[in-house]
């Protein structure tokens, strides 16, 4: 009697609650369900249809089904893969007909063929014999990934890998329960390749490739790009599009993976992107078609790296290619090049993520969460780092969210962008070390519409071309740890500052002049805390002050060829600190406040100082003053100056336009001299009032000289 013509009572009643166990739902369904293909087969799967499916017995162990005698299309149940009840039992049914090659999990060696796990295309580790991590996950990983009827891998227990595995593979999840991903043993990776991560999915790059001139200016926002020959090109298809480079070795406005979306002409086609920077006739761009990976998710995975270096450090993911590939809940700790690495994604999403103490913060690439290049469509949620070097990086990318994420141990800089034509970021809710377009030349040093709102950190630095700007609710607050930190730096660009504070100091300087509009800093707080350059040499364009309080100005310097206005600002200093020095061209101070703060006049020939609607107060000494050659023009009206031992206006010497109009001096002193009104000089001071006021000095009324009207107590 064969083994499925058994008729014994007991052994029928085992086998149906054997099936009754685990194996009635996949045997009730087995018209419905896949059926696994070995790790060397890649296409469809073992048809089913020849064979009509029938239960045929049960086996303890995978083991046993190599003695298992069948017919093809025979249905074993099994009660686990070393010993019943360990999670790595299932169904089986026996292929006789091109039998795919055992791999001890979802293929099993049979007599006279293969015993094939039927499931509904979820499978586990465990189906492998895999129930800790003694031994390489790696055979298994790869028979599932290449398995076309196989859609979530799941991990059940601790792992680990000893290879880095390189897969094409799309439609696929993997969820790893939150176990333990080691990678003790792994195979050293090559030289300076941040993608050799445990799972490198990679996008196909052809063959297929046009390079074309431009022949006519793209603008700032277009979608329609123009190309030799739009033939080439194909609705739904994926390319690499990429401007050749300007001076920088690494310097282009445009690298990104798109999808055409409409054939406009035969010459020009629209893709899913609006470009962020605007590109000249004479430049030229290349397509190569690109087929890339695409819907892949992983997530639940905690990982511990191993190594110390670029060839034995360890990382668990990379993406090339890729469109919508997501990545949730991954917690790393001492990896060594990014947690996630990605370049060339379209549509993805990298959410709650941690990464703890990687081996490097120092290495150039090592020490990331996630490192972002030539990505397009991005979000960044509810990340965390500790002790790395950047929790968010991207390069090149467009188009991205970043939001609830948080850095601490944040020394070496959470937050940044490369500098080479990044554009429209948002940052939104996070915390930690920010620094934009910070990595040099050779990559442009430039970024476009960055906002940031509503964010903590130790140092914010955006100095180099970072265009347009918005900051909202941005906290600088230095720390000990960390030396220059509470710095607020950026371009005056376009910039644009709202509710924004920083402990130590804020910097404005000017490396691109590309914004129409101007940059306006309102409703902010910023402190210093050791003399220096507000603005410096570099700034040519306006910058406007509104409502905000710069505290500890004493000794600062505002430079710089474009005019200064300080509207409804509050400035203060120590009585003995020293002036301020105002070497732009123009600074007005419009219905504003200065606190123990005195101005020096030292710009160029023909600098003005206009305030109106102010008070200035509580300082000792010459209050507005001027030094160097050239003249100043020193303009007064509706304000009030008072201090008993300050003197409210002092000029004692070169060629000067003063005129005092409705304005209120309140004690101490005016010094006009005769030797500051010469020829080319003119003085009006009318309509004012003199309160306890001493002139110490004041030029003889004349035709340059007005003083006239003036009320004096």
């Amino acid at each position: 009697m064969t083994h499925h013509e058994n008729t014994d009572p007991g052994t029928l009643r085992s086998r149906r609650m054997v099936l009754a166990g685990f194996g009635a739902a996949a045997i009730g369904g087995v018209a419905a369900v896949a059926t696994s293909l070995p790790a060397q087969a890649a296409g469809p799967a073992v048809p089913q249809t020849a064979v009509s499916a029938r239960s045929v017995g049960s086996a303890g162990t995978v083991d046993e089904l190599a003695g298992l005698k069948g017919k093809p299309g025979d249905l074993v149940a099994v009660a686990g893969h070393s010993a019943p009840g360990d999670g790595g039992g299932g169904t089986y049914r026996l292929v006789t007909s091109d039998a795919p090659a055992p791999n001890g999990g979802t293929v099993v060696k049979g007599k006279g063929g293969s015993w094939v796990l039927v499931h509904s295309g979820v499978v586990d580790f465990r189906v492998f014999g895999l129930f800790d991590a003694s031994q390489p996950a790696d055979d298994a990983l790869d028979a599932m990934v290449v398995d076309p009827a196989i859609h979530r891998i799941e991990a059940h227990t601790d792992l680990n890998f000893v290879r880095r595995h390189r897969f094409s593979r799309s439609n696929i999840a993997f969820d790893f329960g939150n176990n333990l991903m080691t990678t003790v043993g792994i195979e050293n990776a090559g030289k300076d390749d941040p993608f050799a991560a445990v799972m490198f999915f990679r996008g196909e790059v052809t063959d297929a490739v046009q390079e074309a001139r431009l022949g006519e200016d793209v603008p700032d926002l277009a979608d329609v790009f123009p190309v030799a020959d739009s033939s080439f090109f194909a609705v739904g298809e994926w390319y690499a599009a990429e401007v050749n480079p300007l001076k920088g070795r690494w310097e282009r406005e445009l690298q990104r993976l798109v999808q055409v979306t409409q054939i406009v002409d035969g010459t020009h086609i629209r893709v899913n992107y609006q470009n962020g920077w605007p590109l000249a006739k004479e430049r030229s761009i290349t397509w190569r078609r690109i087929v890339p990976v695409h819907d892949v998710r992983v997530s639940n995975l905690r990982f511990r790296g191993g190594g110390a270096d670029e060839f034995t450090g360890s990382h668990p993911l990379a993406f090339e290619y890729a469109v919508r590939c997501d990545v949730d809940h991954i917690d790393g700790t001492a990896t060594f090049w990014p947690l996630i690495q990605r370049r060339w994604n379209t549509y993805y999403s990298t959410e709650s993520c941690n990464l703890t103490n990687p081996t490097s913060v120092t290495w150039g690439g090592a020490g990331y969460l996630t490192q972002q290049i030539y990505c397009l469509y991005g979000y960044v949620a509810n990340c965390h780092t500790s002790n790395a070097r950047h929790l968010n990086d991207f390069t090149a990318s467009a188009y991205c969210l970043v939001e609830n994420c948080h850095g601490d141990g944040d020394d070496q800089g959470p937050f940044v962008t490369h500098g080479q034509y990044e554009h429209d970021l948002t940052y939104v809710g996070n915390s930690g070390l920010m620094t934009f377009a910070n990595s040099g030349a050779a990559w442009g040093s430039a970024a476009k519409r960055i906002t940031v709102r509503k964010h903590v950190c130790s140092w914010f630095v955006a100095r180099v071309r970072v265009t347009d700007l918005t900051l909202e609710d941005v906290r600088v607050i230095g720390k000990p740890s960390l030396s220059g930190s509470g710095m607020l730096w950026i371009n005056a660009d376009g910039a644009q500052l709202r509710g924004c504070t920083a402990s130590d100091t804020l910097i404005i300087t000017q490396q691109s002049d590309a914004s129409s509009r101007p940059t306006v800093i309102a409703d902010s707080d910023f402190r210093f805390t050791a003399p220096g350059e507000l603005t410096n040499a570099s700034v040519t364009t306006p910058v406007v002050f509104v409502d905000t309080l710069l505290e500890g100005v004493g000794g600062m310097k505002v430079n710089g060829p474009g005019a200064v206005t300080f509207r409804g600002a509050t400035l203060t200093a120590a009585p003995s600190a020293d002036p301020v020095t105002l070497a732009s061209a123009k600074v007005r101070i419009e219905g504003s406040t200065l606190s123990g703060a005195r101005l020096v006049a030292a710009g160029p020939d023909g600098q003005e100082l206009e305030i109106s609607g102010s008070t200035l107060e509580g300082a000792a000494g010459a209050v507005i003053s001027r030094k160097g050659a050239g003249e100043r023009r020193v303009l007064l009206s509706g304000s009030t100056m008072r201090g008993k031992d300050a003197v409210h206006v002092k000029l004692a010497d070169g060629r000067n336009h003063y005129r005092a109009v409705g304005t209120r001096f309140d004690g101490g002193s005016v010094e006009l001299a005769d030797a500051a009104f010469g020829a080319g000089s003119t003085l009006v001071h009318t309509g004012n009032v003199e309160v306890g006021v001493a002139r110490t000095a004041f030029p003889v009324a004349g035709p340059a000289v007005v003083d006239t009207a003036n009320a004096v107590v």
